[in-house]
Parts: C-alpha cells; sequence; structure tokens
C-alpha cells in the first residue's frame, strides 16, 4: 500500500512542477523507482498503464498535428504540439518581438500554437476582421471579464456586440468628444504644472509614470467630471495602476488556457487577493457614487457634459435606448482601459522624437510656423491640430512604431473555412494579425521599418492609402478600439504643448526602450531630465 501511495505522491510532485526541463529527469528517475518497488504483478500493470497513456497523448498530438492540411505551415516546432510554446514566449513579456522575427522567418503565415496561426498579409485585414466576415474572438479573450459574463471587450456573439456597442457609439464620435477639450486643457496645465517643478530642479522624470497619471487625470474627467489626482500626488493611488498591470499580466497568461479562467477568477476572489475582480469593483464602487449624483442642468452652455452625464440625459429622453447597466459597462471600459492606449503612445513619440532629432525639429518647426501666422494659441484645439500634417504623421508613426497591443487579435474562422494568404483555414482554426508585425510589414512601410520616419505618412497618396490599410493599431472593423477618437484627441493637444515647451534629455540616451507585453506593450525605465525652453513666435 505504501509502496502505492509513493507512486501517487511522486506522480503528484511531477505534475505539480509542471513543465520544467531542470527537473523532468528526477521527476522520471522517481517515478520509475516508485513502480519498480511495487509488487512484480502491480509493477508491470502500473508501467503498462504509464506507457499506454504516455504513447496515447503523444499519438494524440501527433495526428493533430499531422493530419490538419496545415501540416505544411511552419513556425517554432514545439508549438505543433503544444500550446506551452506560446505561454513561454508571452510569460516573458517580450512575444511581439519574437513573433516579428517568426514572419521575418517563415512568411506570412506562423504556427503560434497547435490551432493557432499568427498572419503578416495586408489583403487577410478585410476577411478575418471586415464587417462581412463572420469571424468571432477567440477564447483567450475569456479571461479578461467575469466568467460567464460577456463584456464589450470578449462578447464572442457577433450580433449583440454590435447591438451593445450602437447603443454607446455616438459618444465617442470625434464630433461629440472634441466638445470635451476644456477637460484635456485643464489636465495638461497641471501636467505642464509639474514639468516646470522637475525643470526647476533637474530631477529625473519617469516619463511612463507621468503619462500613464496625465492619462488616467483625463480619462477621469472625460468619464466622471473630475480627475483621480493622479498628477497632484504624482503616483499610484489606491494601488489602482498596480492592480490594472496585474489584471493585465493574469489575462493576457490565462487566456492562453482560457479554460482555467472560471477556477483561477473565482479563487483569487475567495483569497481576497488584489486582481481583475478587485478591479471591476473598485470601478463601479466610483462609478455608481458619480450616478447618484443628480446630473448637470445643463443651463450653462458652455460647460463640457462628461460620459457619465450624457449618458443619464440620453436615458433620460429614451429609457429604452440605453439603461444603467450599459451605462456602468461604458464607464468601467474607460477607466479600466483609456489609459494605457494614450499613455503607451506619447511615451512612444516622446522616445522618438529623442531619438531622431531631424523629426523633433522640422515638428518644431511647423508648430513655430504656425504660431507665426496665428494658426494656433496657447491652448491648441483639435481641429487646429487636425491642419498640421507633420503633427499628425508624427502621431501616426509614434503609434506604428510602438502599437499600444503586442499580442495577436485572435478570431475563431468561421463555417465553411476561410482562404487567408493563399491557404485554406477549417473552420475552428485561430488566426490573427499582431499590430506589431503589421508595422514592420516592409512591402507596405518599405525597408527601414524600426526607423521613426515620420515623412512615411506623407509621401505618395496611393502608398500611404496601402498603408493606413494594413495599420493595425487600434484593430480593424466592427471592433475597431471605441477609444480610437479619445486617444488620437489627446495626443493632438498635448504633443505640442510638450515639443514646445520642453526639452527631454534622456538618462541614457543610447539605450533601446526596455519593455514589457503584458497585452499592452508598456516601457519601462524610461527617464528624463526636463529643460523649460522659450518658444520661438
Amino acid at each position: 500500500m505504501s509502496a502505492h501511495c509513493n507512486l501517487y505522491k511522486d506522480m503528484r510532485r511531477a505534475w505539480c512542477r509542471g513543465i520544467n526541463f531542470a527537473n523532468m529527469t528526477e521527476d522520471i528517475r522517481r517515478i520509475f523507482l516508485s513502480v519498480t518497488s511495487l509488487p512484480e504483478s502491480y509493477s508491470i500493470l502500473s508501467l503498462f498503464c504509464l506507457i499506454a497513456t504516455f504513447a496515447l497523448v503523444v499519438s494524440f498530438k501527433l495526428y493533430r498535428a499531422l493530419a490538419t492540411p496545415l501540416r505544411g505551415a511552419q513556425g517554432p516546432w514545439f508549438a505543433r504540439f503544444s500550446r506551452l510554446w506560446l505561454l513561454r514566449e508571452v510569460y516573458h513579456g517580450t512575444f511581439m518581438r519574437t513573433n516579428v522575427k517568426l514572419h521575418e522567418k517563415y512568411g506570412p503565415i506562423v504556427r503560434i500554437a497547435p490551432n493557432e496561426y499568427s498572419i503578416d498579409d495586408p489583403a487577410a485585414v478585410q476577411i478575418i476582421y471586415g464587417s462581412k466576415g463572420r469571424f468571432t474572438k477567440s477564447t483567450w479573450y475569456d479571461a479578461s471579464g467575469f466568467p460567464g459574463k460577456p463584456n464589450g471587450f470578449n462578447d464572442h456573439n457577433i450580433e449583440r456586440h454590435a447591438a451593445g456597442r450602437r447603443k454607446v457609439s455616438s459618444a465617442y464620435s470625434m464630433t461629440n468628444l472634441v466638445q470635451l477639450e476644456p477637460f484635456i486643457n485643464d489636465c495638461t496645465s497641471i501636467l505642464r504644472a509639474r514639468l516646470d517643478e522637475f525643470a526647476s530642479t533637474a530631477a529625473l522624470v519617469d516619463i511612463p509614470r507621468w503619462t500613464q497619471c496625465y492619462a488616467f487625470d483625463v480619462i477621469g474627467e472625460m468619464t466622471l467630471g473630475e480627475r483621480f489626482g493622479f498628477l497632484d500626488a504624482g503616483k499610484d493611488i489606491q494601488g489602482i495602476i498596480q492592480t490594472l498591470d496585474s489584471t493585465l499580466f493574469y489575462a493576457s497568461r490565462v487566456g492562453i488556457y482560457s479554460f482555467l479562467h472560471p477556477i483561477l477568477f473565482w479563487l483569487n476572489m475567495m483569497l481576497n487577493m488584489e486582481g481583475m475582480g478587485f478591479l471591476i469593483n473598485f470601478i463601479q464602487d466610483i462609478v455608481t457614487t458619480r450616478m447618484g449624483k443628480p446630473p448637470p442642468d445643463g443651463k450653462d452652455e458652455n460647460a463640457p457634459a462628461d460620459f457619465i452625464t450624457k449618458f443619464q440625459r440620453i436615458r433620460e429622453e429614451n429609457p429604452e435606448k440605453i439603461d444603467k447597466e450599459d451605462i456602468m459597462a461604458s464607464a468601467v471600459a474607460n477607466i479600466s482601459a483609456g489609459s494605457d492606449t494614450t499613455s503607451i503612445s506619447l511615451t512612444s513619440v516622446i522616445f522618438h522624437l529623442c531619438k531622431f532629432p531631424e523629426a523633433l525639429a522640422r515638428l518644431r518647426n511647423e508648430l513655430e510656423g504656425a504660431i507665426r501666422r496665428g494658426e494656433i494659441a496657447d491652448s491648441i484645439t483639435f481641429k487646429q491640430a487636425q491642419k498640421l500634417p507633420y503633427l499628425q504623421a508624427v502621431i501616426k508613426e509614434g503609434l506604428r512604431i510602438h502599437p499600444a497591443t503586442g499580442l495577436i487579435l485572435g478570431r475563431v474562422v468561421p463555417k465553411g473555412g476561410a482562404t487567408i494568404a493563399g491557404c485554406l483555414f477549417p473552420e475552428g482554426t485561430t488566426v490573427g494579425i499582431n499590430a506589431w508585425v503589421a508595422g514592420r510589414n516592409k512591402d507596405v512601410y518599405g525597408d527601414d521599418v524600426e526607423a521613426f520616419r515620420p515623412e512615411r505618412w506623407l509621401e505618395d497618396a496611393e502608398v500611404v492609402k496601402r498603408r493606413e490599410a494594413y495599420f493595425m493599431t487600434f484593430g480593424s472593423g466592427p471592433r475597431t478600439c471605441l477609444g480610437k477618437n479619445i486617444s488620437l484627441l489627446e495626443m493632438s493637444k498635448v504633443i505640442p504643448v510638450l515639443v514646445l515647451e520642453y526639452d527631454f534629455e534622456p538618462e541614457h540616451p543610447d539605450r533601446p526602450c526596455e519593455t514589457e507585453n503584458v497585452w499592452f506593450v508598456k516601457q519601462k525605465h524610461f527617464r528624463c531630465r526636463v529643460r523649460r525652453r522659450s518658444v520661438k513666435s
């Protein structure tokens, strides 16, 4: 009996360790010794069962890998048989760069898991993400929400998602968002004051942290009508940024084995660990408090109406169009996802302007020329910014060279299969495009894809049109990021202020930008000294 127990314990130890090649030999030795210590009849039977089970698993993996019509698709050898390769790459936080190298090696189709493929083909955008397609989101997205409760980000149901989006989409149109410019102006003034403080002391400024503080306060004003206070504090408030990072880390990894999400999610909740549940509940408490306040009477026509106010007014006029759950869902989405894209993109522009001074000089010349001609004032409007072609090119190039997201936007091939990049993919296969891969396609963007060259967006109209068609930073089609216009609005207004009024001197000017991919590709350890400069007029 004790021999049976030892065998069970050794097998359980090996299972709990998981795939750890350093321990694998020792685990196999222990299990073998446990088997051979059993009575002879039991030993033979147990050994046979172990070999049979191993052979069955291996046979199934081989059959699935070799029987698929996509057996010719290339990629890492281990990815043909297991999702563990993908888990390892995502866990290390560098998947986007690995993904780019794999496409350079293997071409437009790369296998990244037994039934999952990364695609690099401009023609595939409309097939996979177009409105006429029936490609649903992959199971990876399931880990980004409460188990069994679809949200606007992870909903697999195309019709339900479209209906929910129609309820709130008008509020995210640029026509409506420009009415919120005063909120951005307020936060920009506070950011300017904080940078002036740093300039007076020559202190090093953690750029990613301060751009996220700025973006969080802006989205707070836009959504709730008041700032969270990140710019005032200059640090995380109530651990909300850390919790958001932990949630992204969890979702990006667990999504690879999404069937584990219901178990791990509720385990985290029972253990009262800070994570997705804590984050959502925290935001819901804030939003509930705000919704409990009466909306402004609207008599002051110049006062901007935040998202909650707009939604409440819509509900008062037509209760059937939008309900409290719709308002709550939109507010939670704004706050939980509304800061990272802008923060990452602003940091990308600052970093690359420091690395490419010729682009910085040309942008300053354009802005100072506009000031001399009286085309822009102290608080540049979005309308004015749209008329500055090099500014818009700088923003777009910052978004191309460092997209905010760094994993494939996975979709499931619908019934009947689909031909993508000249290959027939059976229904049920997961395919997707990574914005980092798309933005480094040399046939589309040129051989200098690693260079920050805003001029590529000012070249021949047909060439630029082709590039814009393969610009995947905000996704594509009906599921394009709803907050896209918020990010573009903020960047168009704050970048001129930063470029005209400050010099940024990196602490380590020759170092590449350190990043961690937790779905959002966040910059790390990028610090600058900030110096005030006089604006030429």
